[in-house]
């Protein structure tokens, strides 16, 4: 990459906010591109190319959001984005940057400090700086110290590799972490029983993408953010029944939504999209036709 084409610190931390006397940070990733249509499923291009402008493959610019969650206790990062482990085609395919370290740089994260890493599920994606490719073959966990979070069930599904799926689930981003026992596997007696991965910070199963997908609570004061996962991938998916050609099982996702909503809109929720690049990060209020929409700051 050219000197002058390198991303300022502007556009490395996407966003900075307080929940209480937590401070969240917005990583990235960088972007990539997925195919506008796999994105929206059965809504037609007319509707939603209002929203997401589509380039001439019909291609839509995504986002790769890491939060950082500085809890006074605990430094947390949530999802780790597509990370360097991606064969040449698919680099070719989703012109993803492997900008992550540069961004954690930028926000002044080290990853020596970081020690609770959460990964809401397993899609390539979401946890690919988990680990890190080294240029003599091997792979290392990004984050030395941390403890990884993740569902035993998206371990298990990934194993499967099943037609459907396969290309999402890449072993070396958990398996290393797994068989080192620095990654600890949650299942649904767990999340029952004891959804509190720290202070401040809970997991909750929002199956539909996945059998398996966690939302991420945070909580401090009187104050609420969520990080939804691909529940609701960016604010342009407020919309119960817009869900994604590559949700498991849609009608779940749209039962999900609706659950999600029930409390976060009421209670003011900041709710944050882990694609969406240019809202990263907002409260949710329903409209004049009675649509979940972003919270108008007007």
């Amino acid at each position: 990459m050219h000197p002058a084409s390198l991303p300022s610190d502007a556009d490395l931390v996407r966003a900075r906010t307080q929940v209480g006397d937590f401070e969240l940070t917005v990583c990235t990733d960088g972007t990539y591109l997925l195919d506008g249509g796999a994105m929206f499923g059965v809504v037609p291009k007319t509707l939603w190319e209002k929203r997401m402008q589509a380039d001439d493959e019909n291609r839509i610019l995504l986002g790769l959001n890491t939060v950082v969650v500085r809890t006074g206790r605990h430094t947390v990062v949530i999802e780790t984005g597509i990370g360097n482990k991606q064969p040449a085609k698919m680099r070719a395919i989703h012109e993803n940057q492997e900008l992550l370290p540069a961004s954690l740089t930028a926000a002044g994260v080290r990853p020596e400090e970081v020690d609770i890493v959460i990964n809401t599920h397993l899609h390539f994606d979401h946890c690919g700086w988990n680990t890190t490719l080294q240029p003599d073959g091997s792979v290392t966990p990004t984050f030395p110290n941390a403890r990884y979070f993740a569902h035993l069930g998206e371990v298990q599904h990934g194993h499967l590799q099943l037609d459907r799926d396969r290309v999402s689930y890449l072993a070396p981003n958990y398996d290393p972490l797994v068989q080192s026992g620095q990654m600890t596997l949650l299942d649904n007696e767990r999340l029952r029983s004891d959804p509190k991965i720290c202070h401040g910070i809970s997991v909750e199963l929002f199956p539909g993408h996945t059998d398996h997908m966690m939302a991420v609570h945070i909580e401090s004061g009187s104050e609420h953010a969520c990080y939804i996962g691909d529940l609701i991938a960016t604010s342009a998916h407020l919309n119960p029944t817009w869900v994604m050609g590559y949700d498991l099982d849609p009608l779940e996702c749209i039962a999900q939504r609706k659950r999600f909503y029930e409390r976060a809109i009421p209670e003011k929720w900041l709710v944050l999209f882990t694609h969406d690049h240019q809202t990263p990060m907002a409260r949710i209020e329903v409209n004049e036709k009675g649509k979940p929409v972003v919270q108008s700051t007007e």
